[in-house]
């Protein structure tokens, strides 16, 4: 797939509006009752952001980054700033948050996720653009060194392990990271007048697999 590892400017996404969405067939049986279904393992996220831009400056800088992505052509990093680490937003990420897998002496490579809980469920997000410098973890409780214990490949968010964690050895890790999306649309449109009216463009953007 066509991706830009770069990041559209944090100073635009904030004060953007999206979130996940889901995809979720119902049939309404005969008898009233409903089936539910989904073909969807994870939920998809879409963004606007136009709702960022504050001064014809941002415009600028807006369309000459849409312009380098050639519109749809190219995916591209998005902070997503009320869901972007691995800790509760007040806290900082540290290498305990989120719990990898469990070591069988043999695997030495695990994928970054982040585990959403309500009650007795839980939803395990894998994290595919994770932020340099920002991964932070932890085997059977320890802190690991990055480059010396295991590395991160920042484009799959897949940690490797220099040795394979041994047998019931907790991986665990904390992070910061990127949502990997692209423009939904090939077209922008602008106006000085309407901009200075407080008009401000559509500009949908929406989570891509990778």
């Amino acid at each position: 797939m066509s991706f830009h590892e770069v990041r559209f400017p944090p100073n635009l996404s904030f004060g953007s509006v999206g979130g996940p969405e889901r995809r979720t067939e119902v049939v309404t049986l005969a008898n009233g009752f409903e089936e539910r279904n989904t073909p969807w393992a994870h939920s998809r996220r879409r963004y606007d952001a136009g709702m960022g831009m504050r001064s014809l400056d941002d415009i600028e800088v807006l369309i000459a980054f849409f312009e380098a992505r050639r519109g749809q052509l190219f995916g591209f990093r998005w902070k997503d700033w009320s869901d972007y680490k691995s800790s509760l937003p007040s806290k900082d990420p540290e290498y305990r948050d989120q719990r990898l897998g469990t070591g069988d002496g043999e695997t030495t490579v695990f994928q970054v996720v982040k585990i959403y809980e309500s009650g007795t469920n839980t939803y395990a997000r894998p994290i595919r653009k994770p932020v340099a410098g920002s991964v932070k973890v932890g085997l059977g409780g320890d802190p690991k060194i990055e480059t010396i214990d295991y590395t991160v490949d920042l484009a799959t968010g897949v940690v490797t392990f220099m040795n394979p964690p041994p047998i019931g050895a907790e991986i665990t890790a904390g992070f910061e990271f990127d949502v990997p999306v692209r423009f939904d649309t090939d077209r922008i449109q602008t106006s000085v007048a309407s901009f200075q009216a407080g008009d401000v463009p559509n500009v949908p953007v929406v989570e891509v697999r990778v």
